[in-house]
């Protein structure tokens, strides 16, 4: 039974990937069960038992959402962010969106762009509020460097769908790692985002609980492999508390648009220096990585 719903999560994850490079193609059933090697049938109940939606609710959801980031990050048109997310009419394009936000797509842009932020709803722990625009700055500005990835990096990964099965994620991904004698003292430990905080529920967002192999290997269960591409990143690292992540990549997203870089269309990460619970302060050593052009 665990061996079989292993397949089908690594199954869906060529699925989740396969959505995400072709949100202006055809997502019917039909078409994307086929990625899954399943019957339309089997693939409907088994893609909604795993992601909890249907691939239809799925689908444009996703498109709504990165066409949601685009009117934030990117000068596009309306009309060029709807075609490029499959929708024929721009007038479908803004009622599905007006439903997901409560606002049309022109008016999303007008106003602020964080009032529309999933972490600018949060607090922390303690019930304070997070530091205003300034502080974010003044935070980034302290700790801000580059780098130019000039090898790509070579992943094992475990799927999450939502941040409350991130740690299973990581303790599937360790003793998997365990088991091939992979963890050593210069083990990496990467957590891949591929859905923002911005436009994305907590409990939707899909991340990719990773670690850093010398080698290429294949895929084996829930253990997928993926590659971080090279290229230029901002990159602040921060010694920091968990409670703590969300108001780090805001600050550095803020610093990012005031100093008119652009995003590239590949998701941001974390890589982690230490194990949190072996500091004094319990506090991450962590680089918070946004990839732009």
């Amino acid at each position: 039974m665990e061996d079989r719903q292993a397949d089908h999560k690594s199954r869906i994850n060529r699925v989740f990937e396969y959505i995400e490079a072709n949100l202006d193609s055809d997502l019917s059933l039909n078409t994307v069960s086929t990625i899954a090697f399943f019957s339309p049938f089997h693939f409907h109940r088994i893609f909604k038992y795993i992601s909890g939606e249907t691939l239809n609710e799925y689908v444009t959801r996703k498109r709504i959402e990165k066409s949601a980031l685009d009117i934030l990050h990117k000068k596009v048109t309306i009309s060029e962010i709807a075609y490029k997310y499959g929708f024929v009419e721009i007038s479908s394009f803004s009622k599905t969106f007006k439903k997901y936000y409560g606002v049309s797509p022109s008016s999303f842009i007008k106003q602020n762009p964080y009032r529309h932020s999933k972490i600018s709803q949060l607090k922390s722990k303690n019930g304070q509020d997070y530091p205003d625009y300034e502080k974010y700055i003044c935070i980034v500005n302290n700790l801000k460097k580059w780098i130019s990835m000039n090898a790509k990096m070579e992943l094992a990964y475990v799927s999450s769908l939502g941040v409350h099965n991130l740690e299973r994620a990581y303790a599937k991904l360790i003793q998997w790692a365990t088991l091939k004698g992979l963890l050593n003292d210069r083990t990496k430990m990467i957590t891949i985002y591929h859905d923002s905080f911005k436009v994305t529920s907590p409990n939707k967002v899909r991340m990719s609980a990773s670690i850093l192999v010398n080698d290429s290997i294949e895929p084996e269960g829930e253990i997928g492999f993926t590659t971080i591409e090279k290229g230029k990143c901002i990159v602040s690292r921060f010694e920091i508390a968990l409670d703590e992540f969300e108001k780090a990549w805001t600050g550095l997203f803020l610093w990012m648009n005031e100093n008119g870089y652009t995003k590239a269309d590949r998701e941001p990460f974390e890589i982690y220096h230490n194990n949190f619970n072996e500091h004094p302060e319990k506090k991450a050593i962590v680089d918070f990585c946004i990839p732009v052009k």
